[in-house]
């Protein structure tokens, strides 16, 4: 069976050297699986630091019906763990099969026999093989076995530790400021910029906007500040309206971003990633379009000193 998931910046072929191993969904990539990376990196003793993760998400294989909603794409988090620290990334490509793999066989399988682990560091909550059978202590005494060092990290966070399921409950109730620090960054929205109805260019104010994706983590409808980040570009600040537009009695639901001061750009078939800092209001439905213009004038505003410009 396939093994590793061949995906652009991912690595898939089996080691010849030892390294220093650690294993999480690392949805996110939040505070605390950033501090594991960097723990794993000074446990290591010199030897490269391989971050291995799971696509899909394995609920999303063993109980579809509660899959959590992603915080990141693939492409998103392979980046993302690479800039905490991690020296190669693997990609887990869960199916059935591997789900119904024990702990021993994830350990031989994945660990020894792939990835030739010397060390291997984990969150303390950390839970593999058929049914979540295997933990922590499972792991320490293959290890022992195998001739590999384990190490379980507590993720931080202090009363509540720092977890995907804090931030998509943060992110749930438009608590973005608090998502953004638990994450060490705003909480982002990506996709394709296509073609809206094109209202806001009629008044003053176009807009760049995304289909909502339910299958990712976009917090309540509503205004917020943020930023918008094109591939080869700036940070560029935006307001940002996520619904579907209540005012012009709108179906979709989209992310719409007025990138400050311009009025000038074309993104229609570019990818971007849409950085949600600050909910400024709810979505209102307003009684004409006089009354929306003056307070999206004003919610540009707050944009500005949410941003500090």
């Amino acid at each position: 069976m396939t093994i590793w998931r061949d995906f652009p910046g991912a690595s898939t072929a089996p080691r010849s050297d030892p390294a220093a191993v650690t294993v999480g969904n690392f949805d996110g990539v939040h505070l605390g699986h950033q501090h594991v990376i960097a723990r794993t990196r000074e446990l290591a003793g010199g030897l490269p630091v391989i971050a291995v993760t799971f696509d899909p998400h394995p609920l999303a294989v063993v109980a579809p019906d509660h899959a959590p909603r992603r915080l990141t794409t693939t492409a998103r988090r392979v980046e993302l763990l690479l800039a905490a620290g991690a020296d190669e990334v693997r990609i887990l490509a869960f199916s059935p099969e591997m789900a119904a793999w024990t702990p021993q066989e994830f350990v031989d399988r994945v660990l020894v026999e792939q990835l030739r682990a010397s060390l291997v560091a984990v969150g303390d909550n950390f839970r593999f093989g058929h049914r979540a059978q295997g933990d922590t202590t499972f792991l320490r005494e293959a290890g022992e076995r195998a001739g590999f060092g384990v190490d379980g990290l507590d993720l931080d966070g202090g009363a509540e530790p720092y977890s995907s399921t804090l931030v998509r409950r943060l992110v749930a109730e438009g608590r973005m400021r608090e998502a953004g620090e638990v994450l060490g960054r705003p909480h982002e929205v990506s996709g394709v910029v296509r073609k809206g109805d094109q209202r806001g260019r009629d008044l003053g104010y176009p807009t760049a906007n995304v289909p909502v994706d339910e299958a990712y983590a976009v917090p309540p409808d509503g205004v917020y500040a943020g930023w918008v980040v094109r591939a080869d570009g700036p940070r560029l600040p935006a307001a940002i309206s996520v619904g579907t537009n209540p005012t012009f009695d709108g179906v979709e639901r989209r992310v719409e971003s007025y990138v400050l001061d311009r009025t000038d750009l074309e993104l229609y078939g570019e990818e971007i990633r849409v950085e949600l800092v600050d909910l400024l209001r709810g979505m209102v439905k307003f009684d004409g379009v006089d009354a929306l213009v003056v307070q999206m004038a004003d919610d540009v505003e707050r944009t500005r000193e949410v941003l500090g410009l």
